[in-house]
């Protein structure tokens, strides 16, 4: 069910790579943390609906990750698609449903989900509460390839019961 993809070029740097990363930055606000900015989730906004980002660690945490927080609002979705490198994703506030693979399955705050390499996915706030996580992923990491019609053929034509809960 998953298609293979080449590794593309790295995304680019962080917004502000020069300022040094403090050690501590407080939590203002439920789910907003000092000097962290909500981000655009991606470019288009035609194949998700009701997500942000913010970006907690970066390179200036010297390591080969970038540990981000989403928001996914009631109602909305993440992306379908695929890449070549791999998520790492910590439920951290409220619930929904997360598709890796073909396998769909309701997950809630504290649960663990790992999104393997070029493994169709999508996260969704199904449950009527804001769903939130934590997402880490390879410094260098890829651009999302999405399914075309004949992808979308295939996967339904192999398993039917995800019919309704894919937004692609």
């Amino acid at each position: 069910m998953t298609a293979t993809a080449t590794a593309p070029a790295a995304t680019a740097p962080a917004e502000d790579e020069t300022k040094p990363l403090e050690a501590f930055r407080n939590l203002q606000a439920p789910y907003d943390w000092e000097d962290v900015e909500t981000l655009t989730y991606q470019e288009g906004g035609n194949t998700f609906k009701g997500v942000s980002r913010k970006l907690l660690f970066d390179e200036r945490a010297q390591q080969d990750n970038h540990v981000r927080y989403f928001e996914v609002q009631p109602g909305g979705w993440s992306t379908f698609g695929h890449h070549w490198h791999t998520h790492e994703v910590i439920i951290y506030r409220g619930s929904g449903t997360v598709l890796v693979g073909s396998e769909l399955r309701h997950v809630k705050e504290g649960d663990l989900v790992y999104i393997g390499p070029d493994e169709w996915h999508q996260l969704a706030a199904t449950d009527g509460v804001t769903f939130g996580f934590i997402c880490i992923i390879r410094t260098e990491h890829g651009k999302t390839i999405l399914p075309t019609q004949e992808d979308l053929d295939k996967i339904y034509a192999e398993h039917p019961e995800l019919k309704g809960h894919i937004f692609a």
